[in-house]
Protein backbone atom coordinates (compact mmCIF):
# COMPACT_ATOMS: atom_id res chain seq x y z
CA UNK A 1 0.00 0.00 0.00
CA UNK A 2 1.30 3.64 -1.00
CA UNK A 3 2.69 5.25 2.63
CA UNK A 4 1.22 7.85 4.10
CA UNK A 5 2.67 11.16 3.38
CA UNK A 6 3.40 13.81 5.97
CA UNK A 7 2.81 16.66 3.16
CA UNK A 8 1.25 16.84 -0.09
CA UNK A 9 0.47 20.35 -2.52
CA UNK A 10 -1.81 20.01 -4.93
CA UNK A 11 -0.63 23.36 -7.56
CA UNK A 12 2.43 24.32 -8.52
CA UNK A 13 2.08 28.06 -8.84
CA UNK A 14 3.72 31.08 -6.35
CA UNK A 15 1.67 29.02 -3.52
CA UNK A 16 2.49 25.77 -4.36
CA UNK A 17 6.18 26.12 -4.85
CA UNK A 18 6.85 28.68 -1.82
CA UNK A 19 4.69 25.92 0.35
CA UNK A 20 6.84 23.42 -0.90
CA UNK A 21 10.26 25.20 0.20
CA UNK A 22 8.95 26.10 3.83
CA UNK A 23 7.80 21.98 3.80
CA UNK A 24 11.10 21.17 2.78
CA UNK A 25 12.87 23.66 5.41
CA UNK A 26 10.57 21.79 7.95
CA UNK A 27 11.57 18.31 7.06
CA UNK A 28 8.36 17.23 5.89
CA UNK A 29 9.67 15.54 2.50
CA UNK A 30 6.54 17.38 0.68
CA UNK A 31 4.82 15.75 -2.62
CA UNK A 32 3.96 18.63 -4.70
CA UNK A 33 1.16 17.57 -7.34
CA UNK A 34 1.74 20.12 -10.31
CA UNK A 35 -1.65 19.79 -11.79
CA UNK A 36 -2.89 20.31 -16.12
CA UNK A 37 -0.89 24.17 -15.76
CA UNK A 38 2.82 23.70 -14.49
CA UNK A 39 3.91 27.10 -13.26
CA UNK A 40 0.16 28.37 -12.78
CA UNK A 41 -1.27 31.53 -14.55
CA UNK A 42 1.40 33.30 -13.81
CA UNK A 43 3.43 31.87 -16.52
CA UNK A 44 0.91 33.58 -19.15
CA UNK A 45 2.40 36.79 -17.78
CA UNK A 46 4.70 38.77 -20.17
CA UNK A 47 6.54 41.04 -17.56
CA UNK A 48 6.22 41.45 -13.68
CA UNK A 49 6.93 44.58 -12.44
CA UNK A 50 6.38 44.18 -8.67
CA UNK A 51 7.78 40.72 -7.42
CA UNK A 52 10.48 41.99 -4.53
CA UNK A 53 14.12 42.27 -5.24
CA UNK A 54 13.12 41.49 -8.86
CA UNK A 55 13.06 45.19 -10.69
CA UNK A 56 14.61 43.50 -14.11
CA UNK A 57 11.35 42.93 -14.80
CA UNK A 58 11.03 39.09 -15.21
CA UNK A 59 8.42 37.20 -17.38
CA UNK A 60 6.34 34.59 -15.29
CA UNK A 61 8.00 31.75 -16.75
CA UNK A 62 11.36 31.91 -15.82
CA UNK A 63 9.95 33.52 -11.92
CA UNK A 64 8.52 30.12 -11.87
CA UNK A 65 11.17 27.93 -13.06
CA UNK A 66 13.32 29.74 -10.53
CA UNK A 67 10.64 28.88 -7.71
CA UNK A 68 10.59 25.33 -9.27
CA UNK A 69 14.02 24.67 -9.17
CA UNK A 70 14.40 26.25 -5.57
CA UNK A 71 11.59 23.69 -4.33
CA UNK A 72 13.70 20.88 -6.25
CA UNK A 73 17.33 21.66 -5.02
CA UNK A 74 15.23 21.67 -1.38
CA UNK A 75 13.81 17.93 -2.28
CA UNK A 76 10.53 18.52 -3.14
CA UNK A 77 9.23 15.29 -4.92
CA UNK A 78 6.86 16.47 -7.95
CA UNK A 79 4.25 14.15 -9.36
CA UNK A 80 3.19 16.24 -12.91
CA UNK A 81 -0.53 14.86 -12.75
CA UNK A 82 -3.74 16.21 -11.19
CA UNK A 83 -5.97 15.68 -8.70
CA UNK A 84 -9.18 14.21 -9.75
CA UNK A 85 -10.85 13.01 -6.24
CA UNK A 86 -10.44 13.79 -3.31
CA UNK A 87 -11.38 12.20 0.70
CA UNK A 88 -10.45 15.03 3.28
CA UNK A 89 -11.93 13.76 5.78
CA UNK A 90 -10.38 11.78 8.84
CA UNK A 91 -6.88 12.05 9.85
CA UNK A 92 -6.01 10.21 6.87
CA UNK A 93 -6.29 11.81 2.88
CA UNK A 94 -6.63 10.24 0.29
CA UNK A 95 -6.20 11.84 -3.14
CA UNK A 96 -6.99 9.98 -6.35
CA UNK A 97 -4.70 11.29 -9.20
CA UNK A 98 -5.36 11.61 -13.07
CA UNK A 99 -3.28 8.62 -14.13
CA UNK A 100 -5.35 6.77 -11.56
CA UNK A 101 -2.99 6.02 -8.78
CA UNK A 102 -4.06 7.29 -5.10
CA UNK A 103 -1.69 8.89 -2.70
CA UNK A 104 -2.39 9.37 1.15
CA UNK A 105 -1.55 12.36 3.25
CA UNK A 106 -1.40 13.26 7.38
CA UNK A 107 -1.71 16.72 5.47
CA UNK A 108 -2.95 18.19 2.86
CA UNK A 109 -2.18 22.32 1.10
CA UNK A 110 -4.49 23.18 -1.65
CA UNK A 111 -2.98 25.91 -3.81
CA UNK A 112 -4.91 25.57 -7.29
CA UNK A 113 -5.68 28.73 -7.87
CA UNK A 114 -7.83 29.84 -10.60
CA UNK A 115 -8.97 29.63 -14.09
CA UNK A 116 -10.36 32.60 -16.46
CA UNK A 117 -13.53 33.93 -17.13
CA UNK A 118 -15.38 33.58 -20.03
CA UNK A 119 -18.00 36.43 -21.03
CA UNK A 120 -20.55 33.50 -21.62
CA UNK A 121 -21.70 34.62 -24.87
CA UNK A 122 -22.99 31.65 -27.41
CA UNK A 123 -20.94 33.82 -30.46
CA UNK A 124 -17.87 34.28 -27.56
CA UNK A 125 -17.82 29.95 -27.41
CA UNK A 126 -18.01 30.04 -31.31
CA UNK A 127 -14.92 31.56 -31.80
CA UNK A 128 -12.75 30.56 -29.29
CA UNK A 129 -9.40 29.46 -30.68
CA UNK A 130 -10.35 32.01 -34.23
CA UNK A 131 -10.11 34.72 -32.59
CA UNK A 132 -11.40 35.06 -29.12
CA UNK A 133 -8.52 34.76 -26.32
CA UNK A 134 -7.89 35.01 -22.49
CA UNK A 135 -4.53 34.74 -22.90
CA UNK A 136 -1.74 37.38 -24.81
CA UNK A 137 1.12 36.03 -24.40
CA UNK A 138 -0.30 32.89 -25.94
CA UNK A 139 -2.24 34.12 -28.97
CA UNK A 140 -0.84 37.85 -29.13
CA UNK A 141 1.74 37.12 -32.14
CA UNK A 142 -1.11 35.51 -34.40
CA UNK A 143 -2.30 39.47 -34.45
CA UNK A 144 0.63 41.23 -34.93
CA UNK A 145 0.07 44.49 -36.55
CA UNK A 146 -3.87 44.30 -36.57
CA UNK A 147 -6.93 45.86 -34.42
CA UNK A 148 -7.73 43.60 -31.31
CA UNK A 149 -9.93 44.84 -28.38
CA UNK A 150 -9.57 43.29 -24.93
CA UNK A 151 -12.51 43.27 -22.29
CA UNK A 152 -11.95 44.07 -18.82
CA UNK A 153 -11.03 47.24 -16.38
CA UNK A 154 -8.88 45.36 -13.86
CA UNK A 155 -4.82 45.09 -13.81
CA UNK A 156 -4.87 41.41 -15.90
CA UNK A 157 -6.77 43.95 -18.90
CA UNK A 158 -4.15 46.21 -18.68
CA UNK A 159 -1.15 43.99 -18.23
CA UNK A 160 -3.32 42.04 -21.90
CA UNK A 161 -3.09 45.75 -23.50
CA UNK A 162 -0.16 47.05 -22.81
CA UNK A 163 1.58 43.71 -24.39
CA UNK A 164 -0.75 43.46 -27.20
CA UNK A 165 0.11 47.50 -27.78
CA UNK A 166 3.54 46.73 -28.62
CA UNK A 167 2.31 44.10 -31.18
CA UNK A 168 -1.06 45.01 -32.69
CA UNK A 169 -1.93 48.01 -34.76
CA UNK A 170 -4.44 49.07 -32.23
CA UNK A 171 -6.17 48.02 -28.68
CA UNK A 172 -9.73 49.05 -27.72
CA UNK A 173 -10.08 48.29 -23.87
CA UNK A 174 -13.83 47.65 -23.57
CA UNK A 175 -15.07 47.69 -20.21
CA UNK A 176 -18.36 48.19 -18.23
CA UNK A 177 -18.21 51.67 -16.13
CA UNK A 178 -15.78 54.40 -16.30
CA UNK A 179 -13.19 53.81 -13.74
CA UNK A 180 -10.97 51.05 -13.29
CA UNK A 181 -10.19 48.63 -10.65
CA UNK A 182 -6.48 48.22 -11.94
CA UNK A 183 -2.93 49.52 -10.33
CA UNK A 184 -2.45 52.71 -10.92
CA UNK A 185 0.34 52.62 -12.57
CA UNK A 186 -1.11 50.53 -15.35
CA UNK A 187 -4.07 52.85 -16.03
CA UNK A 188 -1.28 55.52 -16.18
CA UNK A 189 0.72 53.96 -18.88
CA UNK A 190 -2.03 53.17 -20.82
CA UNK A 191 -3.93 55.97 -20.33
CA UNK A 192 -0.40 57.35 -21.82
CA UNK A 193 -0.49 55.15 -24.79
CA UNK A 194 -4.14 56.39 -25.95
CA UNK A 195 -2.71 59.80 -26.05
CA UNK A 196 -0.83 58.29 -29.27
CA UNK A 197 -3.76 56.35 -31.05
CA UNK A 198 -2.34 53.43 -30.53
CA UNK A 199 -5.21 52.61 -27.61
CA UNK A 200 -8.80 53.77 -27.44
CA UNK A 201 -10.62 53.23 -23.88
CA UNK A 202 -14.86 51.97 -24.78
CA UNK A 203 -16.31 52.97 -21.43
CA UNK A 204 -19.50 52.01 -19.79
CA UNK A 205 -20.02 49.34 -22.30
CA UNK A 206 -21.08 45.90 -22.34
CA UNK A 207 -20.31 43.29 -24.84
CA UNK A 208 -23.24 42.08 -26.56
CA UNK A 209 -21.65 39.62 -29.06
CA UNK A 210 -18.54 38.68 -31.28
CA UNK A 211 -19.00 38.88 -34.86
CA UNK A 212 -17.36 36.54 -37.20
CA UNK A 213 -17.66 35.36 -40.83
CA UNK A 214 -18.14 31.38 -39.63
CA UNK A 215 -14.23 30.64 -39.87
CA UNK A 216 -12.37 33.84 -37.47
CA UNK A 217 -13.52 36.82 -35.57
CA UNK A 218 -14.31 40.12 -37.62
CA UNK A 219 -15.36 42.42 -34.81
CA UNK A 220 -17.04 43.03 -31.59
CA UNK A 221 -20.80 44.29 -30.80
CA UNK A 222 -20.94 46.48 -27.79
CA UNK A 223 -24.00 48.39 -25.79
CA UNK A 224 -23.04 51.66 -24.67
CA UNK A 225 -24.96 54.74 -23.36
CA UNK A 226 -25.35 56.07 -26.92
CA UNK A 227 -26.64 52.66 -28.74
CA UNK A 228 -25.47 49.61 -30.20
CA UNK A 229 -21.96 50.23 -31.67
CA UNK A 230 -19.84 47.45 -33.85
CA UNK A 231 -15.78 47.89 -33.37
CA UNK A 232 -13.68 46.02 -36.32
CA UNK A 233 -11.46 43.74 -34.97
CA UNK A 234 -9.79 40.26 -36.03
CA UNK A 235 -9.34 39.27 -31.88
CA UNK A 236 -10.71 39.97 -29.06
CA UNK A 237 -8.92 39.21 -25.47
CA UNK A 238 -11.24 38.82 -22.69
CA UNK A 239 -9.69 39.42 -18.93
CA UNK A 240 -12.67 39.78 -16.72
CA UNK A 241 -11.36 37.98 -13.63
CA UNK A 242 -11.14 34.43 -12.77
CA UNK A 243 -12.71 31.24 -11.57
CA UNK A 244 -11.35 29.32 -8.83
CA UNK A 245 -10.23 25.72 -9.43
CA UNK A 246 -12.01 24.41 -6.45
CA UNK A 247 -14.52 21.81 -8.03
CA UNK A 248 -13.12 18.80 -7.34
CA UNK A 249 -13.11 19.96 -3.17
CA UNK A 250 -16.72 20.43 -3.37
CA UNK A 251 -18.54 18.45 -0.63
CA UNK A 252 -15.35 18.31 0.93
CA UNK A 253 -15.15 21.44 2.11
CA UNK A 254 -16.50 24.61 3.10
CA UNK A 255 -16.48 27.15 -0.30
CA UNK A 256 -17.72 30.17 -1.25
CA UNK A 257 -20.94 30.82 -3.35
CA UNK A 258 -17.82 31.82 -6.22
CA UNK A 259 -16.19 28.44 -5.35
CA UNK A 260 -13.45 30.17 -3.07
CA UNK A 261 -12.01 27.86 -0.54
CA UNK A 262 -12.86 29.37 3.36
CA UNK A 263 -9.95 29.76 5.63
CA UNK A 264 -9.31 30.70 8.96
CA UNK A 265 -11.22 28.40 11.22
CA UNK A 266 -8.41 27.85 13.12
CA UNK A 267 -5.46 29.77 12.03
CA UNK A 268 -5.37 32.12 8.97
CA UNK A 269 -5.14 28.85 6.16
CA UNK A 270 -6.64 26.36 7.75
CA UNK A 271 -10.02 25.11 6.09
CA UNK A 272 -13.04 23.59 7.57
CA UNK A 273 -11.32 19.95 7.74
CA UNK A 274 -8.38 19.82 9.96
CA UNK A 275 -5.33 19.17 8.56
CA UNK A 276 -6.53 20.78 5.19
CA UNK A 277 -5.42 24.26 4.20
CA UNK A 278 -5.21 26.18 1.13
CA UNK A 279 -3.08 29.54 -0.43
CA UNK A 280 -3.14 31.36 -3.08
CA UNK A 281 -5.84 32.33 -5.28
CA UNK A 282 -8.26 29.42 -4.63
CA UNK A 283 -8.65 30.90 -1.14
CA UNK A 284 -8.61 35.00 -1.63
CA UNK A 285 -10.74 36.96 -2.64
CA UNK A 286 -9.47 40.20 -2.16
CA UNK A 287 -5.51 40.73 -3.11
CA UNK A 288 -4.99 38.27 -6.04
CA UNK A 289 -1.29 38.91 -6.16
CA UNK A 290 1.80 36.09 -7.09
CA UNK A 291 3.36 37.70 -4.31
CA UNK A 292 0.53 37.40 -1.45
CA UNK A 293 0.02 33.94 -2.86
CA UNK A 294 3.44 33.26 -2.37
CA UNK A 295 3.14 34.10 1.44
CA UNK A 296 0.15 32.20 1.94
CA UNK A 297 1.97 29.65 0.93
CA UNK A 298 4.35 29.75 3.12
CA UNK A 299 1.53 30.77 6.04
CA UNK A 300 -0.27 27.25 4.58
CA UNK A 301 2.87 25.31 5.05
CA UNK A 302 3.77 27.13 8.54
CA UNK A 303 0.89 25.65 9.33
CA UNK A 304 0.92 22.31 8.16
CA UNK A 305 4.18 21.95 10.00
CA UNK A 306 2.12 22.65 13.51
CA UNK A 307 -0.57 20.34 12.63
CA UNK A 308 1.43 17.91 12.39
CA UNK A 309 3.45 18.28 15.49
CA UNK A 310 0.32 18.18 17.45
CA UNK A 311 -0.38 14.88 15.34
CA UNK A 312 3.03 13.11 16.95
Amino acid sequence: MEKVRKVVIIGSGPAGYTAAIYACRAGLNPVLVTGNQLGGQLTTTPEIENWPGRNDNPDGISLMQSLQKHATDLGTEFIYESVEKAKLKGTEKVLTLSGGNEIRAKSIIICTGASVRYLGLESEEQYKGHGVSACATCDGFFFRNKDVAVVGGGSAAFVEALYLAGLCNKVYLIHRRDSFRAENALVKRLTELSKTGKVEFILNANVDSIIGDGNKVTGIRVVTTTGLCTVDVEGVFVAIGHNANTQVFEGQLELYSDGVIKTGFTTQTSTSVKGVFAAGDCADRVYKQAITSAGSGCMAALDAEHYLQELS
